[in-house]
């Protein structure tokens, strides 16, 4: 009963955590940085980092290594088996049933315990016969980084263009590509009903993409209070012009843009499981290490776009502005505020998610992770 209950706990909070790594992201989003009182739309403009954003998930990745950390020091100051259960028991004797004794009793306590704290699961390495993941081999999680920055930079850029809940709706791609590489790449077998769950998520995500291109949410894109000397041509001219010009336009391409980022998602999805089918590490140490490889190709090319492109008069205060977008989050302090929040959220969110993969399955993290 009480492992159900931190189940249930795990899968809330990682719900929860979602929910405000999207909401808090598009919060930023929104936070105006230039011309804030300005009655023309086209002048005002507001926070677009996508880059910068995505450093911010890999920093609150780098924050697992606090959590390994953490547990490493109580496992072995205060836990009172830390010694045995790892490393501490040294055998002086020579008897081998003494040994298989122990070894045995090792396992069963591990075991027991892992059954019984579902929350630290991702802290534990696997007791199979794979190979550790140590030494070189620890580059090639690199290679889904990788794909976690090309997926999440053209999430974030999408999620400038369309409404919060049309964002996360979109996401539900994801579960029909990761059916198909697991088919393709990773031999797995999907049976017909199985398939057409995935079609019908798709023809969902469909429906709303186009709903929000017929009728785009005012919240995607705020404009600012007309003043009351506007007359009223000049306010239906301007709300034709933003529907049909700029919103629907706008809509489609954010849609297109963070389903397309599914793709790279579904990519990193599997070559995770790939790689940790054919090695042995303790999940949280995954996001760990992804955390350091991301971040630093993130900063490398952060700093390569600044140099080519943002200090360029036409890159100026765009997307690839290093430096703009350093003195937004430095000036602003909602906006920093919300740089800390996010952090924090994806480090939860990694945690609980990998909590209720040990716990439950992968496929119920990856049901939730697309709510």
């Amino acid at each position: 009963m009480a492992t159900k209950a931190v189940i249930s706990f795990l899968i809330a909070m990682m719900l929860l955590t979602g929910v405000c790594n999207t909401l808090l992201t598009k919060y930023q989003d929104l936070q105006c940085v230039r011309n804030c009182h300005s009655t023309d739309p086209e002048k005002i403009q507001r926070f677009s980092q996508p880059v910068i954003q995505t450093a911010q998930m890999f920093i609150g990745e780098l924050g697992c290594w606090l959590v390994v950390a953490a547990f490493t020091l109580y496992r072995r100051f205060f836990a009172k088996d830390a010694p045995l259960l790892y490393g501490g028991y040294e055998q002086v004797g020579s008897d081998d049933s003494t040994v298989v004794d122990a070894t045995d009793e090792l396992e069963r306590t591990s075991s027991t315990r892992e059954e019984a704290v579902p929350a630290i699961k991702p802290l534990i390495p696997n007791t199979d016969e794979r190979i550790p993941l140590v030494g070189w081999r620890v580059f090639l999680l690199a290679m889904p980084a990788c794909c976690d920055i090309a997926g999440t930079t053209l999430m974030n850029v999408g999620l400038l263009f369309v409404a919060a809940s049309i964002y996360q709706m979109t996401r539900g791609a994801l579960i029909l590509f990761v059916g198909l590489f697991s088919v393709v790449f990773l031999h797995r077998k999907i049976y017909l009903y199985q398939w057409s769950a995935l079609f019908i998520v798709v023809a969902g995500v469909a429906v709303v993409g186009l709903a929000g291109a017929i009728a785009p949410n005012p919240q995607a894109q705020p404009k600012p209070p007309v003043p009351p000397e506007m007359s009223l041509l000049a306010i239906r001219d301007a709300i034709k012009t933003a529907a049909v010009s700029s919103g629907a336009l706008q809509t489609i391409v954010g849609v297109l843009m963070i389903a397309g980022a599914q793709i790279f998602t579904a990519t990193q999805f599997v070559l995770e499981e790939w790689i940790l089918e054919q090695y042995a590490l303790e999940p949280l140490k995954v996001v760990g290490w992804e955390g350091v490889f991301g971040f630093l190709v993130t900063l490398v090319g952060m700093i390569i776009l600044h140099l080519a492109i943002g200090r360029t008069d036409a890159g100026r205060n765009g997307y690839f502005d290093m430096q703009e977008g350093w003195r937004e989050i430095t000036q602003y302090r909602s906006i920093a505020v919300t740089s800390v929040l996010i952090m924090i959220s994806i480090g939860g969110f990694n945690f609980f998610g990998l909590s209720i993969t040990r716990s439950v399955s992968a496929t119920a993290r990856s049901i939730i992770d697309t709510c």
